[in-house]
């Protein structure tokens, strides 16, 4: 039960906390080392397009062996001093892999520069949380941004390392941080990446398959909760939730639209490169600000209901 209540634990924490920017991250180290790598030997293979794909797939190994036996080390070593400065240590690391404080500070930034009518600073705001260009949209697009980020991170990241937290500990959940960050960073299908980065965007699409529509479904049920539309939320999430480049994206940007009566998706600039995307839900009514908050209630609450669900399911199978 001290591996329940350290993941129960290091989500209270990352509720009450956040990610404070003074304290080291792991996550951060993770992405060091992915950039090393990068910088490292991409340079060198290209444009050999067999020579980038072996090259992304070797940072791969690399980045997965790390991210999983760095922390099983520091824990299995804190297990033969005491268990419970394993319990301690496992706690503080349940609490720097979720993201959830910090997905909805970061999106609210945008909120207040929206509410304070400052396009110029919204852009900006947007920018450190999103892929796309963000320096000539309006008002409406930056808005759909904050809320299309913080549907689909709800899914990967808060509700995937949970999901992996159960079922194979902070190591498990590190080393999905570790896919996941590395489709963060090198995943894009422009000309520098699109071969380098391959192996790494797959291995997401996979590692996010089965949490990405656990949570849809669950955010569903947090729609109804919330005195949202639930039902238009189900019949959005059936119809479009492959309207996505993503397999897993449009799961919860689906029930998000739904929920709340808008549209969603559509074509963006990436890298000064027009992208191509479908809609998502209906064009009810128009966007606004507001929709953040909303869309923040949802990742909340949504995050809460899983955890729960998670933990009853762990009990009983720890007994059964």
């Amino acid at each position: 039960m001290l591996h329940l209540a350290a993941i129960i634990g290091g989500f209270i924490l990352d509720l009450i906390f956040g990610d404070p920017h003074w304290l080291p991250h792991p996550i951060c180290l993770i992405g060091n080392l992915i950039g090393f790598l990068e910088r490292n030997l991409r340079p060198k293979l290209a444009p050999n397009k067999t020579a980038l794909l072996v090259g992304g797939a070797l940072m791969v190994i690399i980045v997965l062996v790390i991210s999983f036996v760095v922390p099983m080390a520091i824990l299995l070593a804190a297990a033969m001093v005491s268990p419970w400065l394993a319990f301690a240590l496992e706690t503080i690391m349940c609490y720097q892999i979720f993201a959830t404080k910090c997905l909805r500070d970061e999106s609210m930034k945008v909120y207040d520069a929206l509410h304070k009518q400052d396009l110029a600073d919204a852009r900006v705001k947007l920018s450190w949380i999103v892929g796309r260009d963000t320096q000539n949209l309006d008002e409406e697009e930056i808005t759909k941004g904050a809320v299309e980020t913080v549907a689909e991170n709800t899914a990967d990241g808060i509700i995937a390392p949970m999901l992996y937290m159960f079922l194979g500990g902070v190591p498990l959940a590190f080393l999905y941080k570790g896919i996941n960050t590395m489709d963060s960073m090198v995943g894009y299908k422009n000309d520098k990446f699109l071969y380098f980065g391959r192996c790494a965007a797959k291995l997401d699409d996979l590692a996010n398959l089965i949490p990405a529509r656990i949570t849809g479904l669950v955010m569903i049920v947090a729609a109804f909760l919330l005195g949202l539309d639930g039902k238009n939320a189900w019949k959005v999430f059936w119809r479009d939730r492959y309207n996505h480049l993503s397999p897993n994206s449009a799961m919860t940007e689906s029930v998000t639209a739904g929920a709340l009566n808008i549209q969603l998706g559509g074509d963006h600039f990436y890298f000064g490169k027009l992208v191509h995307k479908d809609t998502i839900g209906d064009d009810i009514r128009p966007v606004c600000p507001e929709d953040i908050v909303k869309t923040n209630n949802l990742l909340y609450v949504t995050a809460v209901l899983c955890l729960v669900l998670f933990s009853a399911i762990y009990f009983v199978c720890s007994y059964f």
